[in-house]
C-alpha cells in the first residue's frame, strides 16, 4: 500500500499540483489526496503546504521527492528488465522535445520498429525538458542545444540554420538575405526566455554589435508566426520549422553563422536502459548530420 501512496506523491510533486497529478496517473483527485493525506498521517508529516489548487512541498516533501526520484526510475527499470524477458512488446516511453519537427521522424521510426511501446510525448521549451529528465518525469528529450551537465548524456542528432522572416509589406520582403547590422533598431517579435532559437539569435547579435527592438515575447513558434503575418514584428526561426505562408518572407542572414542543434538526451545513469537504448538506436540511424 505503502507504494501506492508513494507514487501517489511523488505525481503530485513532479506536476506541482493535484489535478494534473489525477491526469498523468489517470486516477480520481480524491484518490490521491486521500493517499497523500494517509501517508502524512501515517509518519505524522506534513509533505505540502496547499494554497488553493497550487501545492508547495515542505522540507520533508523535498527530501522524500528526492527518494521518489529514484524509485519512480527504478521501477521503470524493472519495466525494462520484464519487457526483455518477455519479449520487449510492451511499455512506454516517455519522449520530451523542443517541437514536432526535431522529433518526429524518430518518433515515427521508433514507433514503426516497436508497434507495441506506446509513446507519450511532451513539447515544450529546452529548460522545460531539461528539468522533465532530471526528476524523472521523461526518458529521453530531443533538445535544440547541447545541455552542458554531467548528469545528462546527449547524443547529436542534426543542425539548422536560424532564419529572419518578414510580413509581405516588409521592406525586407524582396529580398533573399540580409546582413546582420541592418536588424539594428528592428521592430522584433521573440519567443520566450529559454528558447534555443532565441538564444542563439541573441547571442549573434551581441557578437556583431546589433541592438534590436523586442517588442513582443511570445510562448509559442505558432504566435510568432501570427505575429509577424500581422506585421507586429520581424521574426526569427529554425529553418526547419518554418512554415511557407503567403503573409511570409523567409531571409537568410549572410554574415552570421547562427544556427541550432538538436540532441537526444537521457539522464547519463539511465543510458543503459534497454527502451531508452532502443530510441537511441532508432535516433542514430535518421540523424542528419
Amino acid at each position: 500500500m505503502i507504494f501506492t501512496q508513494l507514487r501517489s506523491f511523488h505525481a503530485v510533486a513532479a506536476e506541482k499540483g493535484f489535478t494534473a497529478a489525477s491526469r498523468v496517473l489517470n486516477v480520481g483527485q480524491p484518490t490521491l489526496t486521500s493517499q497523500v493525506r494517509a501517508l502524512e498521517e501515517m509518519f505524522r508529516v506534513e509533505l505540502f503546504h496547499r494554497r488553493g489548487r497550487e501545492v508547495e512541498m515542505t522540507d520533508a516533501g523535498e527530501a522524500l521527492f528526492r527518494i521518489t526520484r529514484r524509485i519512480i526510475d527504478l521501477e521503470g527499470e524493472a519495466r525494462d528488465v520484464l519487457n526483455a524477458f518477455g519479449g520487449f512488446h510492451t511499455g512506454t516511453l516517455r519522449v520530451g522535445a523542443v517541437g514536432p519537427f526535431h522529433a518526429t521522424e524518430m518518433l515515427s521510426g521508433f514507433s514503426e520498429r516497436y508497434p507495441g511501446i506506446r509513446l507519450a510525448v511532451t513539447v515544450g521549451n529546452s529548460r522545460e525538458m531539461v528539468n522533465k529528465l532530471l526528476d524523472y518525469s521523461a526518458d529521453v528529450a530531443v533538445l535544440a542545444h547541447l545541455e552542458d551537465s554531467p548528469h545528462i548524456f546527449a547524443m547529436p542528432y542534426s543542425r539548422h540554420k536560424v532564419a529572419v522572416f518578414v510580413n509581405k509589406s516588409h521592406r525586407f520582403a524582396k529580398r533573399r538575405r540580409i546582413r546582420i547590422s541592418e536588424l539594428e533598431g528592428e521592430r522584433m517579435v521573440l519567443r520566450e526566455r529559454g528558447s534555443t532559437t532565441r538564444l542563439a539569435f541573441e547571442g549573434a547579435l551581441k557578437e556583431h554589435g546589433v541592438t534590436i527592438d523586442p517588442v513582443m515575447e511570445i510562448g509559442s513558434r505558432e504566435a510568432v508566426w501570427l505575429a509577424v503575418a500581422r506585421g507586429i514584428g520581424v521574426g526569427v526561426v529554425s529553418d526547419i520549422e518554418f512554415i511557407p505562408h503567403p503573409d511570409l518572407h523567409v531571409l537568410e542572414v549572410s554574415d552570421a553563422d547562427i544556427y541550432t542543434t538538436a540532441h537526444v538526451n537521457c539522464l547519463m545513469e539511465r543510458r543503459n536502459s534497454r527502451l531508452i537504448e532502443a530510441f537511441f538506436e532508432v535516433a542514430r540511424l535518421t540523424k542528419r548530420l
